[in-house]
């Protein structure tokens, strides 16, 4: 039995290590004090006042009550309107709705749920502010609800004003951390050859080729092609009574062509893609030294371990990405995927907003939500994976390249991908998609992306 003497001093240690620990770590259960869009986990739509309902809307910036400022409220919080002080989103029966923020039913009880995901809990009861369940054949509902803690009821409290960190080094920085300045429609630009049949061909989306675009700055290329006995040809909507038609595999050769001039630089392909994978695959075997540009995402651990540094990809000469629109399970069925010849299936490695912002003159559309959101698809621009983010393809064009509509959009880029889209996508752009972008210095917008990266 120990003496009285060994126990005190047993005691005094054990005291002295307790005073000596550090305090355990408590992370903060909500983000702090400020104006936020509370953003479905499961859409990437925000919560909206609409004239006293609060239902999900596309995210517009500051244009569509739409913005909450979080505070505590007792042991509570409240998210009270930005619009209209005094008002917070709320709740009525099982329906949300806005109420006086000084009304029980504006409380809410905030936790994490981690990957900075949160659930709305009304205090002491088992209820949740959630997205609707989706009825079969259809988007989830407009209206949002309170139920069930099911994985419908997650949110991300997505600051209105983002924090941001300078650009890394161009040692350190990674692909995703770069915006590219993207034509749409490159190949449709009257220049290189026709694109279309007559009357479309008047209306260009582009004014200069291939060659030229790439000499001004253009890095990521949209480009649409079609099958005909000759292979995969390059038009718009069909290929029929086009004069001069250009093949895929000439402009891929171009792009090749310029990255062997360019060591440093990088180039990235979309294929809105109506071709057979065997058609596509030979068209590429005509390109000379493609393999050795070729970037292999899903070889590389992109996936597990995220985008890699420029700099690596530079150094492994890994700087020619190509993506396709077209369904893995159509290709799988025809037997032949088009990734086993390194043409990277879209949806899995990016996110993209909606296509069009509206027609080519009159009023236009600026929300940004992804053009992957419709009755048998939900792909959110917020999608992350563990280890991995994809690319962010903001697209910012009409449904007509009409110069002067598409000059004054393009003063407006910068505008739209910080105040509107960076917070949709709760990331930074990775592709600015014009029409004429050599009107408006959509380039400028791209530099002032290339300045900070959005964590």
């Amino acid at each position: 039995m120990p003496s009285p003497r060994t126990t005190l001093l047993a005691t005094a240690v054990a005291l002295a290590a307790v005073v000596a620990a550090p305090a355990p770590t408590v992370s903060a259960a909500v983000p702090a004090t400020g104006a936020y869009y509370v953003q479905s986990a499961t859409t990437g739509l925000n919560a909206a006042d609409s004239g006293g309902t609060v239902e999900q809307h596309r995210p517009k910036g500051d244009e569509d009550h739409q913005q909450w400022t979080l505070r505590a409220s007792g042991s509570s919080y409240v998210l009270e309107s930005v619009d209209a002080p005094g008002s917070c989103l709320g709740r009525s029966g099982d329906q949300a709705r806005t109420a006086a923020c000084t009304s029980a039913d504006a409380a809410w009880d905030i936790t994490e749920l981690g990957a900075d995901r949160y659930r709305l809990k009304v205090p002491g009861a088992e209820r949740y502010l959630t997205v609707g369940a989706k009825p079969s054949g259809s988007n989830h509902p407009a209206q949002l609800s309170v139920g069930s803690a099911s994985g419908l009821a997650a949110w991300y409290l997505t600051p209105v004003a983002p924090p941001t960190r300078p650009m890394p080094s161009a040692d350190q920085r990674t692909f995703d951390q770069v915006t590219f300045l993207t034509s749409h429609n490159a190949y449709a630009n009257g220049v290189d050859g026709g694109f279309a049949p007559p009357f479309v061909n008047l209306v260009p989306n582009q004014t200069r080729g291939i060659d030229q675009q790439l000499a001004d700055g253009v890095r990521g290329f949209m480009l649409d092609i079609h099958q005909t006995s000759d292979g995969a040809i390059l038009c718009h909507n069909s290929c029929t009574l086009v004069s001069r038609p250009v093949a895929l595999w000439v402009d891929i050769q171009r792009m090749v062509d310029f990255l062997e001039r360019n060591p440093d630089q990088f180039v990235t392909v979309f294929l809105e893609d109506y071709v057979d994978p065997g058609v596509l695959r030979d068209e590429l075997a005509r390109v000379n030294g493609l393999s050795d540009v070729l970037h292999r995402p899903d070889r590389t651990g992109v996936r597990t371990n995220g985008w890699p540094k420029t700099a690596d990809l530079i150094a492994a000469n890994d700087r020619l990405l190509i993506f396709t629109d077209h369904s893995r399970s159509a290709d799988q069925s025809a037997g032949l995927t088009r990734d086993t010849f390194g043409v990277m299936y879209q949806k899995e490695w990016t996110v993209e907003n909606h296509w069009s912002m509206g027609g080519g003159i009159g009023d236009s559309d600026w929300s940004c939500y992804s053009r992957w959101y419709d009755a048998n698809t939900n792909i959110p621009l917020t999608r992350t994976e563990p280890g991995f983010k994809p690319l962010f393809v903001m697209n910012h064009f009409r449904d007509a390249g009409i110069t002067s509509t598409a000059t004054t959009d393009n003063t407006k880029l910068a505008d739209r991908a910080q105040r509107f889209c960076r917070t949709a996508a709760r990331k930074k752009p990775s592709f600015l998609a014009v029409d004429h972008y050599n009107l408006g210095n959509p380039a400028s917008a791209v530099a002032t992306l290339n300045t900070y990266i959005y964590p």
